[in-house]
């Protein structure tokens, strides 16, 4: 019997639509699944749907199961929660992770998807691709015992590293954000708070989160000598003044950058992806990460939902999609 299933599409920059398409079954090693939560990362998938994406990056920002191309007509997202209904027999009925966009139904490789543990709910399951982007980060800086972090950008990614930091033993940990209402987020999570103009300085380490030439800038003053910023924005097309001079070279000051794209070469002989995947869904038994999930629509209102989390009338952090 032919398959029908529903998917959201970039039309073009600032537009979508939901188009309904067919659907193979799923044949020999693949899982057909019936997506119920969907998540929508406010830094990438936003900029991805405003066309900002540089030419010279349209290879390197493609999505596992992206189709179409850049800037569009494409479908695009990684952040999915569903049920396989067909499949190997030790999947059917599991919930699970994948990184696939919003579509309703679809059918994938069995070994595209990540069963999703026991006592991890399936709506916080749904930020796992954000826990691991986080997790190579922590990495990749490789923060100590007692350090001193600070957390610019109070978005996704930089909710998720406050969090695992503040796990390390002795780390004072504070975010930092522009927007005063970010407190509460921080409070949930166990870290502290502060403004750009307040937060605390002589940092071992800085993450820097919040895409913004403000913040990066801010990061660098926030260090102490022979600190380290690790850079997590993604810029896309937009260019970046950095201040070099000061005490950038007199304090040996480092700005290093970690993408989830590829495994820290801290742990790149012992983790693939998938091992860093599951290791992200399991931190998620963490309850602290409600914290994160500020709203949510139906799959069909997403054409209208998009536009309003890329020009911030609709305020979120992680805005859930329910099928």
């Amino acid at each position: 019997m032919a398959r029908t299933a529903r998917a959201f599409w970039t039309r073009s920059p600032g537009h979508g639509e939901i188009r309904e398409e067919p659907l193979a079954g799923p044949g020999p090693g693949e899982v057909l699944v019936r997506t119920r939560y969907t998540g929508i990362s406010r830094g990438t998938e936003t900029l991805v749907f405003g066309g900002g994406v540089p030419p010279d990056q349209y290879r390197v920002m493609r999505a596992p199961f992206q189709e179409g191309d850049f800037p569009g007509p494409l479908k695009y997202g990684y952040l999915n929660v569903g049920t396989v209904e067909e499949g190997p027999a030790d999947l059917v009925g599991r919930t699970v992770f994948t990184l696939y966009p919003h579509q309703d139904l679809f059918t994938v490789p069995a070994t595209a998807v990540s069963p999703v543990p026991e006592g991890v709910p399936a709506e916080r399951a749904i930020l796992a691709g954000t826990v691991e982007t986080a997790v190579n980060a922590l990495w990749d800086a490789s923060p100590l015992v007692g350090d001193r972090i600070a957390v610019v950008g109070a978005g996704m990614v930089g909710c998720c590293v406050a969090r695992l930091a503040a796990q390390i033993p002795g780390t004072r940990v504070q975010l930092v954000d522009v927007a005063p209402e970010r407190a509460r987020t921080a409070a949930a999570l166990g870290v502290d708070f502060a403004a750009p103009d307040d937060a605390d300085g002589d940092c071992d380490l800085v993450f820097h989160a919040s895409a913004t030439e403000s913040g990066l800038t801010r990061s660098l003053t926030l260090l102490a000598a022979e600190g380290e910023v690790v850079e997590l924005s993604w810029y896309g097309d937009r260019r970046v003044i950095l201040p070099l001079g000061g005490e950038f070279h007199s304090q040996r000051l480092t700005v290093r950058a970690s993408q989830v794209g590829m495994i820290s070469p801290a742990r790149r002989s012992r983790y693939d992806h998938t091992e860093r995947l599951g290791l992200a869904l399991r931190l998620l038994a963490d309850p602290a990460f409600d914290a994160l999930l500020t709203g949510q629509s139906p799959f069909g209102d997403l054409p209208s939902v998009l536009p309003r989390l890329a020009d911030g009338s609709l305020p979120a952090l992680c805005h859930r999609i329910v099928y």
